[in-house]
């Protein structure tokens, strides 16, 4: 279990080895094959027609009489269900989606009809034909505003836009009189995801099976052929769901589709293959957003920075419909429980609101409803740190979770399997320099430019548990994960798992799980994933799960395969499978050894050699895992960021970025790193670059990559990483989640520098992004105020 070179001079393969990714050699030689790679006999392209207004009543669909074979709308789908993602949590209220409006249409880009011809292009020439008389209603665009009475309403049954509302009581009462309160107004921009591929789906029927085959851009397949059985009402084994070579999930790959309903429903009447291909105006407008969350937030702590108590009210703008199958409850239900993240402290209170506006559904973005937290429960430390005096790193030693209470039940019943805090927090804080940094910023930069530091800490919960997910009463609850393995005949490795791979590299990291076990080399095991005629049952890939949960399947599976190719092995050798072990792919016996594929070739083509008391499954097993407790992995880092702002232009450059995290036990650090680059890369974007905006009618402001702006290799520093390994005691290898953490902890850490920079001039920026337009027009009025003049440099307390 190291990335080490062994004496022999042979590179390690398993647990702990930094491979370099084998699935790369295809996908950077433009060998990948995804849903638009696909071309099937007969193929025919759909476009749909999608609403131009934000809230309106469909008056008439209008169809010129030359195409009415080929458009289809609301009416033609008989028999077909809308899309309902529930959730059991008290008091949730039910949006039915329908698959083409009914009725009326709730946010700019609900499909009302779908078109058919022989190319994309003259299927989007018969969409333009058609023309819809709408009469359009007052839009709920402000999350705020729509809770409040008289507001127009997205659903009307429901009498109010509240999805769901909960709260959080312990103890409150005990901090109120604390000698530091620190209130904040703190919110987080709307956002799209941006995969480098758009959604897609080909499908078709396959008369042979009676079934039907998609093909869709999908994380989670086993989910969509569950939505699509309920919403199409046909039984589940007429359906298939492949999803091949996915470039990039996100959560917006993890929902069931109305595209995908369409396209099922035609390709059972038509005949022939359909195809939808999403471009990337539909993407931004009309699919799917994220983030957009509103925090009111109290701290209460004493003077030497130890807490007291965090109440907090929390807004989460959910969008018009709840998305298959996490519901719209997801990310607000959620910051209840997480908001307290890696900090100890005797009293919480929180309430939340998710609500409905005329705006797409909101999805489970890469590190779900934590980033929002982080950025709210991060900039009030440095708020408190502010007021006491101290230096921000003080106020979070502090209030730290200490490493000799793990394993840790927190506030919210949170349990932290292991961990040490302290120490990732100090590890950083060296990597960065405090001191230096502080000395740095009294002398001033030679520019005019100020620099500031930020700090951010956060905890994860990955690998969710069925007690975990069970209470929702959403139509998705993880249970035991299964994979199956199978030797060939010629001694290699064939792995099956029900999760998928959109970028992670499963292919590399859970063959060295299974080397680890098996020694079969990595380059010689394949994987097979995505396909739900080939692989067990799974909720598929999310929440940081796959590692452990797929990774302690293909362990679990691999192992009973191992004891199996014991025996079979010490028949041949003729001894007692007491007398003998495996090691490195051979069964070692007292005076002689016998191969891995020796032992294959053996039960494949020489069964006349077995024992006969052999089991009879042979070489492919197939095996469960659940982790020995069922509350999921908790992995965590510390960030520390250096900025240099302009406080004239706006303009913010990151000058240092170092992170500390610890994930456990390593599979591969040179695939962790990768996450974690990636992940920090959408976190800047967060912090300053990507936002959806919308006017007062619902339209959104942004439909190309010039109005939506993301960051590029010259906004994204090269960070430096320290990793720690603490393992779980849970889990196989020791290993937890570590697929979102990179993304969750940037945009507190950038903006908490940007404040760092600017508090001297009066200023503290809380929403992100933070843009230079925000920058300037909160200098400019501090300068009017006077607020420059009297803040001054602020005096920290360093120990």
């Amino acid at each position: 279990m190291s990335d080490t070179i062994p004496p022999d001079g042979v590179l390690a393969e398993g647990v702990g080895a930094r491979l370099p990714r084998k699935e790369d050699d295809r996908l950077m030689r433009g060998r990948g094959q995804y849903v638009g790679d696909l071309r099937l006999p007969g193929l025919q392209d759909v476009a749909f027609v999608r609403s131009p207004l934000a809230h309106a009543r469909i008056r008439a669909i209008h169809v010129p009489e030359a195409y009415r074979d080929r458009v289809f709308t609301a009416a033609d789908l008989d028999g077909v269900e809308p899309i309902r993602a529930v959730s059991g949590l008290p008091g949730f209220k039910v949006s039915e989606q329908p698959v083409l409006a009914t009725g009326k249409v709730r946010q700019v880009g609900e499909l009302v009809a779908f078109c058919l011809a022989p190319s994309r292009a003259e299927a989007e020439d018969i969409a333009a034909s058609i023309v819809l008389d709408l009469e359009e209603l007052p839009a709920v665009h402000d999350m705020l505003a729509a809770r409040t009475p008289g507001s127009a309403l997205v659903h009307e049954h429901w009498g109010d836009n509240v999805f769901l509302e909960t709260l959080v009581d312990v103890n409150i009462g005990a901090a109120l009189d604390a000698p530091i309160r620190v209130t904040r107004t703190i919110s987080t921009g709307r956002q799209c995801m941006a995969p480098i591929e758009g959604r897609g789906t080909v499908v078709h029927l396959d008369h042979r099976l009676d079934q039907l085959v998609v093909h869709t851009a999908s994380q989670m397949p086993h989910i969509v052929r569950n939505g699509l059985s309920e919403c199409l009402r046909i039984e589940q084994g007429r359906i298939r769901i492949v999803s091949p070579d996915v470039g990039g999930g996100f959560g917006y790959k993890a929902i069931l589709l109305a595209e995908e309903i369409c396209l099922g429903w035609l390709a059972l009447r038509c005949g022939h293959p359909v195809r939808w291909l999403e471009d990337r105006r539909e993407h931004l407008t009309a699919n799917a957003n994220c983030r957009e969350h509103h925090y009111r937030i109290t701290a209460y702590a004493e003077r030497d920075g130890r807490l007291r108590g965090i109440d907090c009210e929390a807004t989460v703008d959910s969008g018009a419909y709840s998305a298959y199958p996490f519901s719209a409850c997801l990310e607000a239900a959620q910051v209840a429980s997480i908001l307290p993240g890696p900090y100890d402290f005797p009293s919480y209170r929180c309430r939340t609101w998710s609500v409905a506006t005329n705006k797409c559904p909101i999805l489970p973005y890469r590190g779900v409803a934590r980033t929002g937290v982080c950025f709210a429960l991060e900039l009030v430390l440095d708020a408190v740190a502010a007021e006491a005096g101290l230096e921000p790193w003080i106020v979070r030693e502090k209030n730290l979770v200490r490493p000799e209470r793990m394993p840790f039940d927190n506030i919210t019943n949170k349990h932290f399997d292991s961990g040490d805090y302290p120490q990732a927090l100090a590890r950083v804080l060296a990597a960065i320099d405090v001191a230096a940094l502080r000395a740095r910023q009294q002398a001033g930069e030679p520019d005019g430019r100020r620099i500031g530091l930020g700090l951010s800490i956060y905890c994860e919960q990955a690998a969710h548990g069925t007690s975990v997910y069970s209470g929702w009463g959403i139509p998705m609850v993880p249970g035991h994960e299964q994979a199956g393995a199978r030797l060939t005949p010629d001694g290699g490795l064939e792995l099956r798992i029900g999760a998928h791979s959109h970028g992670q590299g499963l292919e590399t990291t859970l063959a060295q799980v299974a080397h680890e076990i098996l020694g079969v080399p990595v380059a010689r095991t394949r994987l097979v994933h995505g396909d739900t005629a080939m692989t067990p049952y799974s909720t598929g890939s999310w929440g940081s799960r796959v590692m452990v949960m797929a990774g302690g399947a293909v362990a679990a599976a691999c192992n009973a395969l191992r004891d199996r190719a014991l025996r079979i092995g010490a028949h041949l050798l003729q001894v007692d499978p007491a007398a003998c072990r495996f090691e490195a792919g051979r069964v070692i016996g007292p005076a002689g050894d016998v191969s891995l594929s020796e032992i294959a070739r053996t039960w494949y083509r020489r069964p006349q050699d077995l024992a006969p008391d052999v089991d009879p499954g042979g070489l492919e097993v197939t095996a469960g895992y659940k982790p020995q407790r069922d509350s999921g992995t908790f992995s965590y880092a510390a960030h520390a960021a250096l900025v240099a702002v302009d406080p004239d232009l706006g303009a913010v450059e990151i000058l240092d970025y170092c992170i500390v995290e610890d994930g456990g036990v390593l599979v591969n650090p040179l695939v962790v790193d990768g996450q974690i680059y990636g992940g920090l890369a959408q976190g800047i974007g967060t912090a300053l670059y990507e936002e959806m905006t919308f006017d007062g009618r619902g339209q959104p402001l942004a439909s190309t990559f010039a109005d939506y702006l993301l960051p590029g290799a010259a906004e994204v520093p090269e960070p430096r990483i320290e990793h720690m390994e603490t393992p779980s005691p849970y889990t196989q290898f020791g290993v937890k989640g570590i697929g979102e953490g990179g993304a969750i902890a940037p945009p507190a850490a950038i903006a908490n520098a940007i404040n760092d920079a600017l508090r001297p001039l009066g200023v503290e920026m809380r929403h992100s992004p933070v843009s230079p337009r925000r920058i300037v027009e909160a200098v400019l009025a501090a300068r009017a105020s006077g607020t420059a003049d009297k803040a001054g440099a602020v005096k920290r307390e360093a120990a």
